[in-house]
């Protein structure tokens, strides 16, 4: 399935070929929140096309918010990856010793 970024740059991506990555959650005791984002109600994923372009896909579930699909940096990637707990997916010179 064809996917539009929603920043302008009129680039797409197909998400049926692309590797995504699903964002960690925690229980609070009451709550399942996104360790992305830090809420029960805010919501992302990040893809790695085939082309190896990083793509961050946020939604909401509060009415009326609308989905976006933009394009990150190497780096803004690997930090979300990090927070996620997807630190096998990082390259070792990136990772600190603190987190590793």
């Amino acid at each position: 399935m064809r996917v539009n970024l929603t920043d302008g740059s009129s680039k797409w991506f197909d998400v049926d070929k692309a590797t995504v990555y699903d964002e960690a959650t925690y229980h609070d005791g009451r709550n399942f929140i996104s360790q992305a984002t830090g809420s029960q109600w805010d919501h992302e994923e990040l893809y790695r096309t085939r082309s190896g372009m990083w793509v961050l896909h946020s939604w909401s579930q509060w009415q009326g918010s609308t989905d976006s699909y933009t394009q990150s940096s190497a780096e803004e990637a690997y930090d979300w990856l990090i927070r996620n707990d997807y630190h096998d997916q990082v390259p070792a010179g990136y990772l600190s010793d603190a987190e590793v």
